[in-house]
């Protein structure tokens, strides 16, 4: 398969396969299984799920498709990854800073961007010729991130970056209804 064309279509899959991942957790009448890989509420830390787990299942797929293009194919993944989380949290946190308010379309924004941004720092590095042979420390590093989204969800640190901004709740804690 022609490398752009799997970055394009990747692209494509992250940014729907995303948006599901953003109602699943509803949608499955609040089934704590769906929510480790889906956003449970609407912090910060819950919509990063809607980018890193469509990447990471790409990723491992993509081993099959188009690793053979690259030497540095887990590099490339995981700071794709990465990017598009700093991307999305320094983006929220500067708006939101300067206007005092979030605003739903530029959130929706952002995680297109992330989406994109990844894609475009994977493609980079996976057509760059430089060999970092840093495979094995890029595997690890991914499952550290996904082990930290599941374990956040259940055991979330009491920082704004967790708390869903509507219920003033955490991870899993039930929604507070006033």
């Amino acid at each position: 398969m022609n490398l752009k064309r799997w970055q394009i279509m990747v692209t494509i899959i992250c940014l729907i396969t995303g948006t599901f991942l953003h109602f699943t957790y509803e949608l499955s009448n609040y089934n704590q299984i769906v929510g480790l890989f889906s956003a449970v509420n609407e912090s910060v830390w819950e919509h990063l799920k809607l980018l890193v787990f469509p990447m990471a299942i790409v990723s491992v797929i993509g081993v099959f498709a188009i690793k053979k293009y690259s030497k540095n194919y887990w590099l490339s993944q995981v700071l794709g990854i990465i990017t598009a989380m700093l991307f999305v949290v320094i983006f929220f946190y500067t708006y939101t800073g300067i206007i005092g308010k979030n605003i739903a379309i530029l959130d929706i924004g952002s995680f297109v961007v992330g989406i994109i941004l990844v894609e475009f720092v994977t493609y980079k590095i996976l057509k760059s010729k430089k060999e970092y042979k840093a495979e094995v420390p890029s595997v690890l590093l991914l499952i550290v991130i996904i082990l930290s989204f599941i374990i956040f969800t259940i055991y979330p640190p009491i920082i704004p970056l967790f708390e869903d901004p509507i219920y003033g709740t955490f991870g899993l804690e039930p929604k507070r209804i006033d």
